[in-house]
């Protein structure tokens, strides 16, 4: 494929650059292999190449090539109760709601049902690549990672492990540590089997829902096959008052050092949430290279603080976004960079301290963060990473200003679905919202 329009892309955390009138020329392997621009000599000649080849997608006046977004954070089976029960306490919200229907994906026609409105809604958001945690069953897990392959999104999926019966019910729960860990092992086994068969950009994650809900055996045995398999690793840290202590209770230790203490604080690692990380957590973190999935309009119902992203960035921590499905209503992550700017305010505005995020810093948290927490070439257009795009219009584009900046600033505060044209994951169109075409 050949895209020919204009585009923006993060340079740094502190600015979007925008690119006039180019050609984006992706491989046969969805790989960005020249970025061309309307003054260079051969521009006229590469164009019509693609024309005659039916390869030119040109990119309408008024609409943009964005890169693809990456959402750090996923609950998959939580997404038919997405903004329900949000008044509730954390535990209450847990047990009453979010446990039993977890449960109900032992029935593997209703995952299917589920995965596949969920995978389509995220693609048509402009999620390009997701990290998920799944439920405890494996099986429900691969069908989750065979609709990812079918539907085209880059996925990283986990199976859910808790085996502590303090701290998870007695009807959802691993019958025990050597159970978790075997079916850890076979989900992985499965997975990378279906990756092979399928040629899909699908991968295993290690998964313990977070330290609460695992005994401490699990918690070594889940280090071990991290380490074994060389995955990434997923959880919870630090989201809560409740978690930060009860961590401390349980180990005389903080969250992210008892992670740290069971080999799961990696340079492989997407830990979410991350409000009440102290400095200290933040240094261990970068010291371990490990990456924290900002969940901005979850922490307003769950966390009980704003995420302090400006200072885990100066200190070099990876940041990137993830919507919370279900602790976060939306699947949107330009509803959630949006709540990230204004969350940032309100931590300014009580702590008093630089904390402000601007446009450009969630927009970077969205593409570069993301990508590079799971260590993959995506969020950026430029040559040698993948194709993943999003083709967006402006809607405002007839009324307002079309200077670079205030475009930039419209499209992260004003697109919604209905504004994203298209979706292309690797070169591969995954999602095409133009009309005649729906669906195709």
């Amino acid at each position: 494929m050949v895209f020919e329009g204009s585009y923006f892309s993060s340079a740094t955390f502190d600015k979007a650059d925008f690119t006039p009138d180019s050609l984006i020329c992706v491989d046969q392997s969805g790989i960005i292999d020249r970025v061309i621009s309307a003054s260079d000599s051969d521009y006229q000649i590469v164009k019509q190449a693609a024309l005659d080849n039916d390869i030119l997608k040109q990119i309408p006046k008024g609409s943009y090539l964005l890169p693809g977004f990456t959402d750090l954070h996923i609950h998959a089976p939580q997404w038919p109760q997405a903004g329900l029960a949000l008044d509730k306490p954390l535990n209450e919200w847990l047990n009453t709601y979010t446990f039993p229907l977890e449960a109900k994906f032992k029935d593997l026609q209703y995952a299917k049902k589920v995965y596949q409105s969920l995978i389509k809604e995220l693609l048509a958001n402009g999620t390009t690549t997701g990290l998920f945690f799944g439920s405890v069953h494996t099986d429900a897990n691969l069908v989750l990672a065979q609709i990812c392959a079918q539907l085209g999104q880059r996925a990283f999926i986990g199976k859910v492990v808790m085996d502590n019966p303090e701290q998870t019910p007695d009807y959802y729960r691993d019958a025990s540590s050597k159970v978790a860990l075997e079916e850890t092992e076979t989900f992985i086994l499965k997975m990378l089997k279906l990756q092979g068969q399928t040629g899909s950009d699908i991968t295993p994650v290690i998964t313990p829902r977070f330290v609460p809900s695992c005994t401490d055996e699990t918690l070594q045995g889940l280090g071990g096959l991290a380490k074994k398999y060389d995955l990434p690793i997923q959880s919870h840290c630090s989201e809560s008052v409740w978690e930060d202590q009860y961590a401390i209770d349980r180990f005389n230790l903080r969250d992210a050092e008892v992670l740290n203490k069971f080999g799961l604080l990696t340079d492989k690692s997407i830990m979410a949430h991350g409000t009440q990380l102290s400095d200290s957590d933040l240094d261990l973190f970068e010291k371990t290279q490990s990456s924290i999935a900002h969940c901005p309009i979850s922490n307003a119902f769950f966390g009980n603080s704003v995420m302090r992203v400006n200072d885990a960035h100066q200190k070099n921590v990876k940041i990137g976004l993830g919507t919370d499905i279900s602790g976060g209503f939306s699947p949107s992550i330009y509803r959630n960079m949006q709540q990230a700017i204004m969350s940032s305010q309100m931590l300014q505005d009580s702590s008093h301290k630089p904390a402000r995020l601007s446009a450009s810093n969630a927009f970077y948290l969205a593409t570069v963060g993301g990508a590079s927490a799971l260590h993959i070439k995506s969020g950026q257009i430029k040559v040698g990473f993948k194709g993943d795009f999003q083709i967006v219009q402006d809607q405002y584009f007839e009324l307002s200003s079309n200077e670079s900046d205030d475009i930039f600033e419209r499209l992260v505060y004003h697109t919604n679905k209905e504004n994203i044209k298209q979706v292309y994951v690797a070169g591969k169109l995954v999602h095409d919202n133009r009309g005649e075409n729906n669906g195709k």
